[in-house]
């Protein structure tokens, strides 16, 4: 009788740590399904978020196989048992739903389910979403259901440190989303000021030529090649801005994969030479990774459009358990304490806000004439 608790306990305790490692939501609700069907040693779980339309915004399962969900269909609407735990908000334990009244039927390839837990995830007083099992892997009495009184306040457990992690997870891609927006804002603003600069010169400049082409045809051509400088200025304007505005794939390639494409992108679209190496470095906590990433497109941002670098490196490398990004550029450099104290630059204020909401730190070494150095280390997670 004393192992049971203690290995109840630990699965209880593998289960919340499991949670606690992601923060994309889609992430986390699968986490939380599995955990609840290893927990209780059931054949299948589920967990539903309601929209606001009487469906389910999303609906993760486990234990069922890509081809039967495929075969299922649409996913299921805001009635019976299902609407029960989310509008009730109470424990459901039966020993067959399908005896149930309130039971409405499910599709043709639908698993056969029979007995039943269910709770609703509650955030405060709002339901935030309906966990539930089926069919416990145990011999069952005839109309006795396999999930115990035990079963229902582990679940209970597991509900509550679910609503947590669900809501923690909302709140980050909230927060990216908005990091996003005021990235793609100043992204905007940059855009509309360096391109409209460059096109008024370059419209001033190719109407001194046609005014210059009767009279003074060697001074209209040389007009004509800075129309053509000027231009060409404007072209790696807009291609670096449509670098920065496309999305990183961090989540899908990776911190290194994602660096050394947008590096090879703006080596093509600048003068300057752009290469990068990636050393020794293992995967990060994502907050870290788009950290060093952000800072790594900003330091990239200053020295190809304001040092006049003709060379421009990129490297990652790895740092006791965490990593250290360098951007080293050989362009014209700066005071750093004359440009803090000016409150200009203000892509090195950004990046100081990114290096500490990480608990990093960030190194600018710069000095006229002398190129400017960049590093960003982060701790592991």
């Amino acid at each position: 009788m004393s192992q049971g608790p203690r290995s109840g306990l630990a699965a209880v305790s593998s289960a919340l740590l499991a949670m606690s490692r992601h923060l994309e939501v889609r992430d986390v609700l699968k986490t939380i399904v599995a955990s609840a069907r290893e927990l209780l040693d059931a054949q299948y779980a589920a967990l539903g978020v309601p929209d606001d339309h009487g469906g389910f915004a999303q609906f993760v399962v486990d234990g069922v196989s890509d081809a039967q969900w495929k075969a299922i269909g649409p996913l299921p609407r805001q009635h019976g048992i299902l609407a029960a735990m989310l509008h009730e908000a109470r424990p459901e334990r039966l020993a067959d739903v399908r005896t149930d009244p309130r039971f409405e039927g499910w599709p043709a390839a639908h698993p056969e389910l029979a007995d039943f837990l269910g709770l609703p995830i509650r955030d405060g007083d709002e339901v935030i979403g309906a966990l539930f099992l089926a069919n416990k892997n145990c011999p069952k009495q005839q109309g006795s259901c396999g999930f115990t009184q035990e079963d229902e306040d582990l679940l209970g457990i597991l509900a509550q440190h679910a609503a947590i992690a669900l809501t923690n997870a909302r709140l980050y891609e909230r927060s990216r989303e908005l990091t996003i927006a005021e990235e793609r804002s100043r992204l905007a603003h940059e855009l509309h000021d360096a391109v409209s600069q460059k096109l008024f010169s370059l419209r001033l400049t190719a109407q001194a030529a046609a005014a210059l082409v009767d009279r003074d045809p060697a001074r209209a051509k040389g007009e004509l090649h800075q129309v053509a400088v000027l231009a060409a200025e404007a072209v790696d304007e807009l291609r670096a801005a449509v670098v920065e505005l496309r999305p990183a794939a961090l989540d899908e390639d990776g911190l290194i994969a994602t660096l050394r494409t947008q590096t090879q992108v703006l080596d093509r679209a600048h003068t300057a030479r752009v290469t990068f190496t990636g050393n020794g470095f293992r995967a990060l906590p994502a907050a870290q990774e788009e950290a060093l990433l952000r800072v790594a497109q900003e330091a990239l941002h200053n020295a190809l459009r304001h040092s006049g670098a003709g060379h421009v490196d990129v490297s990652v490398a790895r740092r006791g358990g965490g990593a250290v990004l360098r951007v080293t550029d050989d362009g014209g450099g700066f005071d750093p304490q004359t440009v803090r104290r000016a409150g200009r630059h203000l892509g090195l204020v950004s990046m100081r806000d990114r290096a500490s909401g990480v608990g990093g730190t960030l190194t600018v070494e710069s000095a006229p004439g002398k190129g400017t150095t960049i590093e960003l280390e982060v701790p592991g997670g």
